[in-house]
């Protein structure tokens, strides 16, 4: 099964698609993570990227489609994969379009407001990547990490200024993927603001059907 999933930054897509990789054995593969990597590592590509995502601005079509149709070309991914952070765009969209038919399209739906929310919570931490929130995922001492005992951080994409400028952004230029993917038969839209658990049973008995 070859999945996207959509929705604002702070949907929780990458918690879907990490709890429907599970459930389908397939990879998840998202863009952000590779990112990050290249980010930790002072790639060329990361010292590009961190430019745009410091700004809360979209990497460019022409860094992400080579790194992501690379990656989509592994072993693993032969029975299927989640994407989760791409496409972005409708250029993304294209691109995708012409090598790979993709099922279906699933899109996490938040309001804005819940998402600004959201995001100010989030923790992680600078050593090993644990993710924490302060409401959903609290660590068991204050501001420290449970698995390394590092102290935590808020990523300069978390700041409330920074998101709302990457809602506009998605607005702006991922949004119109819903309408893309709609008019090719493939859109699953699901509410993002119910349970964790709720949500994955949506997107399941939709796929299934």
């Amino acid at each position: 099964m070859k999945l996207i999933l959509l929705g604002a930054p702070g949907a929780g897509k990458g918690t879907q698609a990490t709890r429907l990789a599970d459930i389908y054995q397939i990879p998840h593969i998202s863009t952000g993570d590779i990112f990050r990597a290249n980010l930790k590592e002072e790639t060329e590509l990361g010292l590009k990227a961190k430019a745009y995502m410091d700004q809360g601005l979209l990497v460019p079509d022409e860094l992400t489609i080579d790194l992501v149709m690379d990656r989509l070309s592994k072993d693993d991914c032969k029975n299927g994969y989640i994407l989760d952070g791409f496409p972005r765009t409708l250029a993304q969209a294209s691109a995708l379009d012409a090598l790979v038919d993709i099922d279906a399209a699933v899109d996490v739906e938040v309001p804005d407001e819940n998402i600004v929310r959201r995001m100010a919570g989030r923790r992680v931490c600078p050593k090993c990547g644990e993710p924490y929130h302060t409401e959903y995922k609290v660590p068991a001492k204050e501001g420290i990490c449970d698995r390394c005992g590092s102290e935590l951080i808020i990523r300069k994409d978390d700041e409330p200024e920074t998101v709302l400028k990457r809602l506009t952004v998605y607005h702006d230029q991922t949004a119109p993927l819903i309408g893309h993917y709609q008019q090719a038969g493939k859109l699953v839209a699901v509410d993002g603001t119910k349970s964790v658990e709720a949500v994955t049973e949506e997107i399941t008995k939709a796929l299934d059907k």
